[in-house]
């Protein structure tokens, strides 16, 4: 039987496209730990490294947190009772969230294969105006790290 060649729009497809970002599942996996397929790294970096990255950050690692701290909220008492049972957890948690935000971020793009120093990429861009500068005011960049002697 010779194989017939169907026109283009009717081919049937053989090959899936790899999807752009991840599904609920594999978005939930991923919020806490997971590595996502390397098809999703640009995804990946979008997320750890774009807009908005921290904010995304502190928001997942605080999450679990408030949700074990949730049952304290049932117990019959006074709101201030509640609060001094919940917060002097729940703001020391987000605290060190806020302050090791970078070197979690560069510990999900390292483990997705992705340059830890993207973390940086938006301060770099912001800032090149400023370095271009004070190179040209002062002969040298702060960023070089030539240690020659």
């Amino acid at each position: 039987m010779p194989a017939t060649l169907l026109p283009p729009e009717r081919e049937p497809m053989t090959t899936e496209t790899a999807p752009d970002r991840p599904n609920p599942l594999q978005y939930l996996a991923y919020c806490y730990g997971y590595t996502l397929p390397p098809t999703m790294r640009d995804w990946v970096r979008r997320d750890l490294a774009g807009p908005g990255a921290a904010t995304r950050t502190v928001v997942r690692a605080s999450i679990p947190c408030a949700l074990l701290l949730a049952p304290f909220l049932l117990i019959h008492t006074s709101f201030y009772v509640h609060m001094s049972m919940t917060l002097p957890i729940l703001i020391p948690f987000i605290y060190f969230a806020i302050a090791l935000n970078k070197i979690y971020r560069r510990s999900r793009l390292a483990r997705h294969h992705l340059d830890p120093d993207l973390v940086e990429e938006r301060a770099r861009v912001r800032d090149a105006d400023l370095h271009r500068a004070y190179a040209a005011r002062y002969g040298h960049s702060t960023t070089t790290t030539d240690t020659t002697d």
